[in-house]
């Protein structure tokens, strides 16, 4: 039986997010968050002055092109459509 979706609060740097997932996707999605919330902190550290987009845009790149990006249960066009998703959504809110 395929799992069912589950609703999913999460937050992208200042912004939250409502999404629904598979049951047994939701400790890798939150594992991800973790990682990239981490590195939206670590890059805001490094490059000072510039806009939440900016780093969340960073992040996408650094992401993208980790080996382990590959190695995931999602593939990586998933991953990238997800994201580019956001990124439209948050120029949206600007």
């Amino acid at each position: 039986m395929a799992d069912s979706l589950i609703p999913l609060n999460i937050v992208i740097g200042d912004r939250n997010y409502r999404i629904k997932i598979s049951s047994s996707d939701e400790e890798t999605v939150r594992k991800t968050l973790k990682v990239i919330n981490e590195k939206i902190l670590e890059f805001r550290g490094k490059f000072a002055g510039k806009d939440m987009q900016d780093y969340i845009s960073m992040v996408l790149i650094w992401y993208a092109t980790q080996p382990q990006a590959t190695t995931t249960r999602f593939q990586s066009e998933e991953v990238l459509e997800a994201l580019s998703k956001l990124d439209r959504q948050l120029k949206d809110f600007e």
